[in-house]
Formats: C-alpha cells, sequence, structure tokens
C-alpha cells in the first residue's frame, strides 16, 4: 500500500461528532465508526469499539479475517457492558467497517451501514451489505427505490455493535490491485454525496488528503445533515 488518511467532521447540522476512525498503518488496521445514542453516548461507543478493534488487533498481530470478526465480536461485548454500568449509556451503539491487511492479501468486514468501497479503472463498487431495515426488508418487500427514500423506517439499523448477542458481521477477503483506492466511510458521506461525486473526487489528480478534504465538502454543500467521516487508502 503507497498511503492512508483519514478525515472526520461533524457536518452542518450536528453540534457532536459521534464518528470515530483509525488509521495505522503499523497494524494494517482501518476503522470506520458511526455511534448512535442519547448525550455523549454515540461518542463513547463509537470510540470504545474502535480502541476495541485495535487493542485486539494489536494482541494478534498475525490474526486474519478469523481475528478481525472476533476483535468486532469483543467491540459488541465490550459497549454492552459499558452500557450495563452506565444508565447515562443506555441504548448506545455504533457501526463499524474494518480493512486489514496482511501481506498482499486484505479482510473487510462491516456491521450497519457504514461502508467499505473499491475504486478500480474508475468505477466506484461498494464492497458491503447495509444492514439496515431498508436494504434487507424494504428491497425484498418490492418497495420501489424513491419511496424506500423517504420510507419512516429508512434510517432504522437492523444490527449494530452493541445491541445484540449473537452478532451477524459481514466479512469477506481481497486482493486490491496497484492502483486501487479502498474508501471507508459513515453514512454522512454515502447517504447524502452521490456515487458519481464521489467517484469523480477519487479519479482526480490530488493527494489523499485532498481528496478526503473533498469529499466532506460535497457532503456539506449538500447540507451536511449528519456526521462525516473518511477514511482513504492507496494501492
Amino acid at each position: 500500500m503507497l498511503g492512508a488518511w483519514g478525515l472526520t467532521d461533524p457536518g452542518c447540522v450536528r453540534r457532536n461528532n459521534e464518528d470515530s476512525f483509525l488509521v495505522d498503518p503499523d497494524l494494517g488496521l482501518y476503522l470506520v465508526a458511526d455511534g448512535m445514542g442519547g448525550a455523549q453516548a454515540g461518542e463513547q461507543a463509537s470510540r470504545i469499539a474502535v480502541d476495541t478493534v485495535q487493542d485486539f488487533i494489536r494482541s494478534a498481530p498475525n490474526g486474519g479475517m478469523d481475528t478481525l470478526v472476533a476483535a468486532f465480536e469483543a467491540a459488541n461485548r465490550r459497549v454492552m457492558r459499558e452500557a450495563e454500568g452506565d444508565i447515562s449509556l443506555e441504548g448506545m451503539g455504533t457501526t463499524l467497517v474494518g480493512f486489514l491487511e496482511r501481506g498482499d492479501d486484505a479482510y473487510v468486514a462491516s456491521v450497519g451501514d457504514s461502508r467499505a468501497y473499491l475504486f478500480e479503472d474508475n468505477e466506484l463498487t461498494s464492497m458491503t451489505e447495509d444492514q439496515t431495515w431498508v436494504n434487507e426488508v424494504g428491497r425484498r418487500l418490492g418497495i420501489e427505490e424513491n419511496n424506500l427514500k423517504t420510507h419512516p423506517m429508512r434510517h432504522v439499523l437492523t444490527m449494530a455493535i452493541g445491541v445484540s448477542v449473537p452478532l451477524r458481521v459481514g466479512h469477506f477477503g481481497i486482493r486490491p490491485r496497484a492502483g486501487s483506492l479502498i474508501l471507508l466511510t459513515s453514512d454522512g458521506l454515502h447517504g447524502v454525496v452521490s456515487p458519481e461525486e464521489i467517484a469523480r473526487v477519487l479519479s482526480s489528480q490530488i493527494s489523499l488528503e485532498d481528496k478526503c478534504h473533498s469529499l466532506i465538502e460535497a457532503a456539506r454543500r449538500e447540507g451536511g445533515p449528519d456526521n462525516i467521516t473518511v477514511v482513504l487508502l492507496q494501492y
């Protein structure tokens, strides 16, 4: 991998930033988490999840896919435990998407609706499946996409870190090619900015840092209704 960069922004509406992210080239670990819950609970949930996965991977430096999934499960248990011990944190949870490098191979894991994208040959492809009512229920019922965009259940997650046991973790392995970009993002970006605009920014001849800033500015131009977090990896 040639480089990586991450950036987060509260957006234009919310005072708090409940997103957390990690860029740790030494571990080969990259994470984005989008917290939820009252008061400061969302911020704590996302930070706890990111820190727990980082600690878990650090303790198993040669681990691959199974280790990444186990790290997500550990994060789930810890967020639940913290919420049980503090009434002010009751109901907190977080999405989580992670990318783990191991030599030429890489592993992706996700819970909730934060996404991992692959950008190759000027094509943007979502590598993860949203664990949401819209994706898992609404589309299977045949509800039209235009109606799903305004459906009252459109923001409902069907799975999140800190909500239940057992945890459903989407996971798979990939082997990125030279020239590929990996994008990890909260729905403050992918739920607001069109895939075409995201692809346009990723194809531009600017640095990873500038691409992160450009993606966040694109979301802010669309009103920035949510916290916005992006992590970019260049191969």
